[in-house]
């Protein structure tokens, strides 16, 4: 099993890497390569920060050009996570009005509740559906680690789960071979860890 995480100079790569060691993945490769990311098994498109400033680092490393032909066309799995997952979105008001990768239609809008605290961060528990591969075998409360400012929103069916805070909002999504979470799984202790173990086995 070989993962490539997208590198685009955003991202929790440590703590990601350090998951995946626990859970016996040992090929894992950051690169922004073409030919890596083509030789993946799977790839992760990670992220911290800025919505506006990773599209330019990504586009700057054309991994837009790159992603959409691996994973739209030629249908490699992908996960996104926190920001990564915001990315695979159409847009986003982060920064002002940015267009997203657009491999799913959900944009990205910022918490507009006066009563939060925003960002949003801790665990929270999640809303989720047996027909979800992303939580196959997790039992108990289904609680992961939040930490992000902006909420995805679709009009559509992306096969997603939601996540309440202050109303609800895209906690992850299931799209054919693309899935997206907003949470931080390699922060998530026990539950994280069965996610992107299933990621790894389910898609």
């Amino acid at each position: 099993m070989k993962i490539v995480i997208a590198d685009y100079g955003m991202g929790n790569i440590k703590s990601i890497v350090s998951a995946l060691n626990y859970l016996g993945v040992d090929d894992i490769v950051v690169s922004a390569d073409y030919e890596t990311l083509k030789s993946a098994d799977k790839i992760i498109l990670p992220g911290v920060g800025s919505f506006g400033k990773a599209m330019i680092q990504i586009k700057q490393n054309n991994l837009d050009h790159y992603l959409k032909e691996i994973v739209v066309e030629n249908k490699k799995p992908l996960i996104g996570i926190c920001l990564g997952m915001q990315l695979l979105g159409t847009s986003s008001t982060e920064d002002g009005f940015t267009e997203g990768l657009g491999f799913v239609n959900g944009r990205c809008i910022k918490f507009d509740n006066t009563d939060l605290k925003v960002p949003h961060v801790g665990f929270n528990q999640l809303k989720t559906e047996n027909r979800f591969k992303l939580y196959e075998g997790l039992t108990g409360e289904s609680d992961f680690y939040f930490t992000h400012s902006y909420k995805m929103v679709s009009e559509d069916e992306i096969n997603q789960s939601y996540c309440n805070y202050g109303d609800d909002f895209i906690a992850s999504f299931e799209y054919n071979n693309i899935v997206g979470v907003q949470f931080h799984p390699e922060l998530s202790q026990k539950n994280g860890l069965r996610l992107l173990k299933n990621f790894i086995e389910n898609f």
